[in-house]
């Protein structure tokens, strides 16, 4: 499955974005799906995941109540909004997709923040967030 990472751009502080994650080659169907950041100089780190299941979704801690992960399965795409955007925000945005091992709800996230359990990445989008 190939997949195209879009809706990033220049934001500021508090402002809201939406990035997509749309599927090509094949569907989502069966796959979980998470999005990663990295900032200049720094890491890659896990932002939040979906699980096709049953729709669950977990999140990194510090974007909880700001970000939202969906998915819209007639159009093959999971989104990202991003609400109260903060300059720690700013990074390029990766979406990821794999099927995870079933887990339960504790560890789905353990699962899910493992870039190693993904082996489809699609090219990031830029988030910028001026402060």
């Amino acid at each position: 499955v190939q997949l195209q990472a879009s809706g990033g751009g220049l934001v500021q502080t508090g402002d809201s974005l939406s990035l997509s994650c749309a599927a090509s080659g094949r569907t989502f169907s069966n796959y979980d799906v998470a999005w990663f950041r990295q900032a200049p100089g720094k890491e890659r780190e896990f932002v939040a995941a979906i699980k096709w299941s049953d729709g669950r979704t977990v999140y990194k801690d510090s974007v909880k109540g700001r970000f939202t992960i969906s998915r819209d399965d007639e159009k093959d795409t999971v989104y990202l909004q991003m609400n109260s955007l903060k300059p720690e925000d700013a990074a390029v945005y990766n979406c990821a997709a794999d099927s995870l091992p079933p887990s339960n709800p504790d560890l789905f996230f353990w699962f899910a923040a493992q870039e190693r359990q993904y082996r489809y990445w699609g090219r990031g989008t830029q988030v910028t967030v001026s402060s």
